[in-house]
């Protein structure tokens, strides 16, 4: 089993459904967790808190609350998905993770915008205790360093700590390479360096 992280940057691209059909195509050989970004949804918690200047612990509830919606978005695309909030392997092939408020009391996620959807996606494959994580991206991906990741914003500041207490096998690649995932499952694996 996988777990996939699909950024929510992907929300107004032509290429989510592409990518939405690769991943169902390979759900036939290997099970898959999606786990949802926040994309437009988080982006309006972003600008709530700008506006009505409530806490860090708030918005970071407000936020898993926005991955929740984003998958809804991804199983009204894919209906054959089955929708899971559980930490245990589902036994469907394509499954999207939709969190609910027990997340909340995970004590290594800290309530802060330094973890997003990228942290919690790793958090989530070591529950499941997945084979790998892979995380599709807008951004162009050119390193496989943790450390460049995080510096230039394409990982969020949280994922590095995480990476240190759940190592994982970690892969990146922008969503325009997701129509042939075997090939990008056989990618470099992230590092911290």
């Amino acid at each position: 089993m996988i777990v996939v992280k699909i950024g929510g940057s992907l929300y107004n691209t032509p290429e989510l459904t592409q990518c939405l059909s690769a991943l169902v195509k390979y759900s036939t050989q290997q099970a898959i967790v999606i786990v949802p970004g926040g994309g437009p949804f988080a982006d309006q918690v972003r600008s709530a808190q700008a506006a009505h200047h409530f806490s860090d612990d708030i918005a970071h509830h407000m936020a898993i609350m926005a991955m929740k919606q984003f998958g809804l978005v991804l199983h009204a695309k894919m209906p054959t998905s089955q929708p899971i909030s559980t930490y245990e392997r589902p036994k469907a092939p394509l499954s999207i993770w939709l969190p609910d408020d027990e997340l909340l009391t995970e004590p290594s996620l800290a309530h802060s915008w330094d973890i997003s959807s990228d942290s919690i996606a790793l958090w989530l494959s070591n529950k499941l205790d997945a084979e790998q994580l892979l995380l599709i991206k807008s951004a162009p991906i050119h390193t496989t360093s943790i450390k460049v990741l995080s510096s230039e914003s394409i990982l969020d500041a949280g994922f590095i700590d995480l990476f240190s207490k759940y190592p994982a096998t970690v892969k990146i690649i922008n969503y325009q390479a997701s129509d042939n995932l075997a090939d990008s499952l056989s990618d470099p694996k992230l590092k911290l360096i």
